[in-house]
């Protein structure tokens, strides 16, 4: 296809030392590699990604499909964040036993929790598929007719790859729909919990420091990987042993300082950055202040419940950090977008596309866009709030009506097709078991006064919480038990399901249908635009938007200005942990041993040259939802922090990647292994690992012939 070989040009020009973009590690030989060098790196395109030879990417893996880990020892040890892991740490938790909030070591392998549907994914190889997903396409078919074949070639293509019997394939899109990629792909289902740092350090800081600098969280868990005794994927086996991966990050003890090549490795998880003005507008303006909203009301019933009571804080723990985390997201996008004028600016961008088109002669082409998307996003903008308050009620914030919307989806189910009866009756009381598991009824009535208003102000019946039975799990149970007939009868005869019905209806025959309907111009007009954009305006530098497939992207560890006057360094210290410390604040408050490690400044091989014990730094990689987990790696390929945040403002990076102040916020691993060595007093991890010297040794190696010895384990 023609659009094929101007994509193939663009993305293979030379470039200076840019930042920003997630870039797809099978390509980076050319302009990447330039750019990363001009940065300060010293890997070459092959060191990062290899098919034939061990790489980094050998030691990435996709954490549970949302988050990313990395391999940190020749025993498959797992380094991820302590959020990422914080739903497998809660299922373990109890009041006998508080792993969240004392935190649990592994001190032997024996004693390391399986985790059930806890799984990782390794990227194998990546392939260029584009021409044959393609084939047959012509520009006289309709979108819909497009999207069917793309779909039939993806899956007849897969069906031809070369692949062990244990790997998986997926072909995914890039660019809006204009290339695709095959990935090759290993799955290890037997995860097992290793270590956590209680959450007073895993979360130190919560809802008042997310998302902002400076930061003194260490975010971070450990897990290992388990194998069968051929190193092939197995189910949770007592026989089962550690994995023994092709490549394991060594982890740098020389630390970090402003300037340093900094290279996060991940699977961000989904970015639109290039979106028209149209879209940005709506977003911030229309689409997010209700979202915060709804959120922002259940979170004033759930924090307020999780501070009196230590049942309802283990509960909740996990689900109020997933609403919290988007709640103040949203904010600090808002508030990006408007700091660094993003709105007027994708229109000077736009203005200059258009007069692009015209010297082009590309007007008749492609000069009816801009005008369609204002068109589209104006007809699109009310159902695509509507659709979005009704998933914010009942599917984010209130349980009870979350499980009616899925008992409505199994009514459907099995009157269109009831030789699925089993099935999904076997699906919907799992669903409900994993909600009772976690849930008071008092509380989520209180959640579902105050979000429901916003969804349906004229319609607020809490008293179906007093009378349903799906608020009880025997109750619950018992509801769908019986055959579809009498199922289906006693459904609609419990009060909360009888007063959601009609709504969850109208979402699934009218909102949902329309938004689909509306929604999908717009899908087809975006990939035109990014067409268009390549054509128009061929120098300019392209990335492909993130899409939860493994990717790299590359900076500097730098400090920014938030506002006038106030100036952040690129580094936090432990000092300020003290400093913010709160005797029994559930956000700041500091554990006794860690106040007396500090007291002592018995910090081991873990401070800086100054002394101090660093806990977090900033960089200039551009990372988003999926890179949580993500290894931060230095110029030679050493682990030198961990990416778990990134800065308030700069979060508007989803739509507008600003260099001046978007920072990604990483863990010093150097904190993280202080926590596990000297706090947990877990040596048995230390020594498993790889600890090196970069710097010290290219200041060696200016004295003497070069060592090819770079890396050595970690002795008692």
């Amino acid at each position: 296809m023609r659009f094929f070989k101007f994509l193939l040009l663009f993305i293979t020009i030379q470039a200076t030392a840019q930042q920003g973009g997630m870039w797809i590690p099978s390509l980076l030989e050319g302009m990447n590699e330039t750019e990363m060098t001009a940065l300060g790196s010293k890997m070459t395109a092959k060191d990062i990604y290899d098919v034939n030879n061990s790489s980094l990417k050998d030691a990435i893996v996709h954490f549970n499909g949302g988050c990313t880990a990395e391999i940190i020892s020749d025993k498959g040890l797992l380094l991820t964040n302590h959020h990422c892991g914080y739903g497998e740490i809660q299922s373990h938790s109890s009041l006998e036993n508080d792993y969240l909030k004392d935190g649990f070591w592994a001190m032997s392998l024996d004693e390391e929790l399986p985790n059930e549907d806890l799984y990782v994914e390794f990227i194998v190889r990546i392939e260029d598929v584009t021409t044959k997903v393609f084939e047959g396409i012509s520009d006289s078919m309709t979108e819909e007719d497009k999207q069917s074949l793309i779909t039939k070639n993806s899956n007849a293509l897969q069906k031809t790859v070369t692949k062990e019997a244990w790997q998986d394939t997926k072909v995914k899109s890039f660019y809006n729909g204009n290339q695709f990629f095959l990935f090759v792909t290993e799955r290890y289902n037997d995860i097992r919990l290793v270590g956590a740092p209680p959450t007073s350090i895993g979360k130190f800081g919560s809802d008042t420091d997310n998302w902002v600098f400076p930061r003194h969280t260490g975010d971070f868990s450990m897990f290992r990987i388990y194998a069968d005794k051929n190193n092939r994927p197995a189910e949770y086996s007592k026989d089962n042993v550690p994995f023994i991966p092709k490549h394991h990050l060594p982890i740098s003890l020389d630390g970090i300082e402003e300037g340093d090549f900094t290279m996060v490795f991940g699977f961000p998880g989904r970015t639109d950055e290039y979106l028209p003005a149209a879209a940005i507008e709506h977003i911030t303006k229309e689409y997010n202040p209700t979202n915060i909203a709804i959120r922002e009301a259940a979170l004033k019933v759930i924090d307020a419940n999780m501070k009196s009571s230590d049942d309802v804080r283990i509960k909740y723990s996990s689900k109020q950090a997933r609403i919290a985390n988007a709640w103040k997201k949203w904010i600090g996008e808002n508030l990006g977008i408007q700091k660094s004028n993003a709105i007027a600016e994708r229109k000077a961008f736009e203005a200059k596309f258009t007069k692009a088109l015209k010297e082009k002669g590309l007007e008749e082409k492609y000069g009816a866009i801009l005008p369609e998307f204002d068109k589209l996003y104006k007809d699109f903008g009310p159902i695509n709030i509507k659709r979005r308050n009704f998933i914010e009620v009942f599917l984010v914030t209130n349980e009870l009506m979350q499980m009616t919307f899925r008992a409505y989806q199994f009514e459907q189910t099995i009157t269109a097709r009831p030789e699925t009866f089993d099935k999904a009756k076997a699906s919907l009381e799992n669903t409900l078991k994993n909600i009772h598991k976690n849930y008071n009824a008092a509380v989520d009535k209180g959640v579902f006064e105050n979000v429901m208003p916003f969804y349906q102000p004229k319609n607020v019946d809490a008293t179906v919480y007093n009378t349903s039975a799906l608020t009880n799990l025997d109750s619950a149970l018992k509801l769908i038990n019986g055959s579809k007939e009498d199922i289906i009868e006693a459904l609609n005869n419990d009060t909360a399901y009888a007063y959601s019905k009609p709504m969850i209806a109208e979402f699934y025959n009218t909102i949902n249908a329309d938004y689909m309907a509306k929604n999908a111009p717009i899908t087809a007009l975006q990939k035109k635009y990014m067409t268009a954009l390549m054509e128009a305006l061929p120098n300019a530098r392209y990335f492909p938007d993130a899409n939860s497939t493994l990717r790299v992207t590359y900076g500097q560890v730098r400090g920014y200005s938030p506002r006038d006057a106030v100036y952040y360094e690129p580094v936090s210290y432990l000092d300020g942990v003290i400093e913010k410390y709160v005797p029994g604040d559930y956000e700041f408050d500091v554990p006794q041993k860690l106040r007396d490690l500090y007291d002592a400044k018995d910090y081991g091989d873990y401070a800086d040259k100054n002394g101090k014990v660093p806990v977090c730094f900033l960089g200039t990689n551009h990372t988003t939802g999926g890179n949580s987990g993500s290894p931060a790696i230095d110029a030679n390929g050493n682990l030198v922090g961990l990416n778990f945040d990134r800065v308030w403002e700069g979060t508007m990076s989803d739509m507008n990647y600003d260099p001046e102040i978007c920072r990604n916020i990483m863990v010093d691993v150097r904190y993280v292994l202080f926590i596990v060595d000297k706090y947990a007093g877990a040596t048995h991890l230390i020594d498993e690992m790889t600890l090196v010297h970069p710097k010290k040794e290219v200041k060696k190696d200016s004295q003497k012939p070069k060592s090819k010895k770079r890396t050595k384990k970690r002795r008692k």
